[in-house]
């Protein structure tokens, strides 16, 4: 606090003013100081960081050879094409059947319920992990444990994503979100290769172009 204290000469002058002399004492806001050190320290110590779980696609280059592996064991392919649109085959492409290709959407009813359908069992036994992780049943290091054992079944799914030029990265990034909520995790994003575009085109033909690969096959024959 502030304390003013007045001092007067000996001999009072006329019209001259008193001199004051002001002391500040520091006390009071060096407590204050010390009080806010310690409770942020306590509550900086006290409380949990928050972090959320993010599983990332492997750097890895995967040779045609392990994506034909890939294809043979029914794995699904995203190919995300242009304007928003996006298509998928499950299993090896079928060039000569363009409906072998479906278009599907970003929405709930589109990519993620499909890639529910067929990581169904991994979804529901996820599902259940969660609530004992949320009802604190088990630890972090036994939900890190058994969610990978989970997702680490050999019937789960394998996902490859393939973008065009014409796709955006909020494309790429809406195709990464469905993996992390279908409990997706084996998927890696690969290059599109021409057979996928020849998919694509087919597809905006209605087999127009297997048609007519079919008719120069046997005209040549």
């Amino acid at each position: 606090m502030a304390e003013v204290e007045q001092k007067e000469s000996g001999e009072k002058k006329k019209g001259a003013q008193k001199k004051m002399k002001i002391h500040v004492d520091f006390t009071p806001m060096v407590d204050m100081n010390m009080l806010l050190i310690t409770f942020f320290m306590l509550c900086t110590t006290m409380s949990k960081p928050q972090t959320m779980e993010i599983s990332m696609p492997s750097n890895d280059k995967v040779t045609e050879e392990e994506q034909n592996k890939v294809k043979a064991s029914q794995a699904i392919t995203i190919l995300l094409g242009d304007k928003d649109r996006v298509f998928y085959y499950e299993g090896e492409p079928q060039y000569d059947d363009y409906t072998s290709l479906k278009e599907s959407s970003y929405e709930a009813d589109g990519l993620r319920a499909m890639l529910q359908n067929r990581n169904h069992d991994v979804v529901e036994k996820m599902k259940e992990l969660k609530e004992k992780k949320l009802n604190k049943e088990v630890s972090d290091e036994e939900f890190d444990t058994q969610a990978k054992e989970i997702k680490g079944v050999k019937t789960a799914p394998v996902v490859l994503i393939k973008a065009s030029e014409g796709s955006t990265y909020k494309n790429l990034i809406d195709a990464l979100d469905e993996m992390q909520i279908c409990s997706i995790s084996k998927y890696a994003i690969v290059d599109m290769t021409d057979g996928d575009k020849f998919l694509i085109e087919n597809f905006e033909g209605k087999g127009s172009l297997s048609a007519q690969a079919a008719e120069v096959k046997a005209n040549g024959n």
